[in-house]
């Protein structure tokens, strides 16, 4: 008669949880990457009353017979099943499509989150609501200006350093890709002024010194004969006293002449083949694959500056300065300089690349978000406020870029929200209330039961 009393009541207590399990689910319907919970019974410890029997010649087999002693919890389950994204427009909000979880730093402890709704702090820092920091790699500039991220390096705090100033850099090196119309004429000497000016292209982009002081670069092609194109160069200033002087164009290297004039050639097929000074006691050619001129002035304080114009690669068409029967298209791509600015706004892709963008127009690459898989997310031990830490069955987190080795992608502007059904919450919340009745009722009946054997006596 116990038996029953101590079945029904681990049925009581056992059901109690499984619904403080739901309750918990309901209460964090609306929690930004709540992950549900799910209760699992089993039955517990059976009481072997006759074990089981072989057969024999004169009788069958025998069954054991057994009663059960009750049930307990086989398993309470983080379910870590994809959450439905909801757009924010905020673009510090990243929601993860995928296995992984960001990673927060907090002194020498390390923590994992789903919730990214992260914030800026006062020092730039990337963290959640609760000051725990964002963790991925910070961008290294080369020794070529080129932003680079090491993944190999160990993880650290991000930073977003907004309004932070970026220094001016001067130009080392433009780089054109444009068409000389092949049917231009070939003007004589006897040509006016007007007919010089109509068959003469330019081509015009804005180059930097060390100061960020501007200046307009632009370059001038006259066909001077069959495949054949003079270039000149001049420099605008915005102000008088900006002007430069001592301008040259050489081949090769720099030399000490007053040369201003290349000669531009291409070969049958509109392609370049090759550039040469125009004036000077040895006139310089350039025939090697990559055709650059060296564009040398002089600063107003006396500095002399050198800029690399690339004009293409010999017999290609792409990227170079091209002689077709077409359009004149004059067109400079690309300048590697900038006048100072300002970290003004910043943008962060699905590989949670962190790109800005300045007042002077540049956008450089600041950082990248980390996320860590598990093999076992399941394992992972729920430690408050969204996150969680790594435990003895979640297995080794590993960590990389998102979108890499089965890592999910990032969206910024948006939040992965709680993944609760509420209508499978509240069928599974009646089916426990069930359960808690009956097994209440087998108390009651056991009771009444006893109360029967008292009354024996009577």
């Amino acid at each position: 008669m116990m038996r029953s009393l101590y079945s029904a009541v681990s049925g009581l207590q056992n059901h109690q949880t499984r619904m403080d399990v739901i309750g918990n689910n309901v209460a964090n319907v609306n929690t930004t990457g709540f992950k549900k919970g799910r209760v699992t019974f089993q039955d517990i410890l059976s009481q072997t009353l006759t074990g089981a029997a072989k057969p024999t010649d004169e009788r069958g087999g025998m069954n054991p017979k057994q009663v059960g002693l009750g049930m307990t919890i086989a398993s309470i389950d983080t379910l870590m099943t994809q959450g439905s994204i909801q757009t924010t427009g905020k673009n510090t909000d990243l929601a993860i499509t995928g296995e992984g979880f960001f990673i927060l730093n907090q002194g020498e402890r390390t923590f994992y989150t789903r919730a990214g709704n992260f914030l800026i702090d006062r020092d730039g820092y990337f963290v959640n609501p609760n000051g725990l920091k964002v963790q991925g790699w910070n961008a290294i500039t080369l020794a070529n200006g080129e932003r680079y991220i090491n993944h190999s390096a160990p993880l650290e705090d991000i930073r977003i350093p907004l309004m932070e100033k970026l220094e001016a850099r001067a130009t080392t090196v433009v780089n054109f890709k444009s068409n000389l119309n092949f049917d231009t004429p070939v003007l004589g000497p006897n040509a006016t002024e007007t007919e010089r000016i109509k068959n003469t292209h330019s081509t015009a982009i804005d180059i930097f010194d060390d100061y960020g002081t501007k200046r307009r670069l632009i370059l001038n092609f006259r066909k001077e004969g069959l495949n054949q194109w003079r270039m000149t160069a001049t420099l605008e200033p915005q102000t008088p006293e900006d002007a430069v002087t001592n301008l040259t164009l050489n081949v090769g290297g720099v030399k000490v002449d007053t040369n201003n004039e290349l000669i531009v050639n291409f070969d049958n097929k509109g392609t370049l083949l090759s550039i040469t000074e125009a004036a000077g006691a040895n006139p310089a050619s350039d025939t090697e694959n990559d055709l650059e001129a060296i564009l040398s002035f002089t600063l107003p304080n006396g500095e002399q500056k050198q800029v690399n114009l690339h004009l293409g690669v010999a017999g290609s068409v792409k990227d170079s300065i091209t002689q077709f029967s077409a359009p004149t298209t004059t067109y400079a791509y690309f300048q590697d300089g900038y006048e100072m600015g300002y970290l003004e706004s910043f943008k962060i892709d699905d590989s949670g690349t962190i790109t800005g963008a300045y007042t002077n127009g540049e956008r450089r690459i600041l950082g990248q978000v980390a996320l860590a898989a598990f093999v076992n997310p399941s394992g992972l031990t729920k430690e408050g406020e969204s996150l969680y830490s790594e435990s003895n069955n979640s297995g080794m987190p590993n960590v990389g870029a998102p979108g890499t080795v089965g890592r999910g992608k990032i969206y910024a502007g948006a939040l992965e929200m709680s993944n609760v059904d509420l209508s499978e919450t509240f069928t599974d919340m009646i089916v426990t209330e069930r359960g808690f009745q009956a097994n209440s009722r087998v108390v009651t009946t056991s009771d009444d039961m006893l109360r029967e054997i008292l009354t024996l006596k009577r």
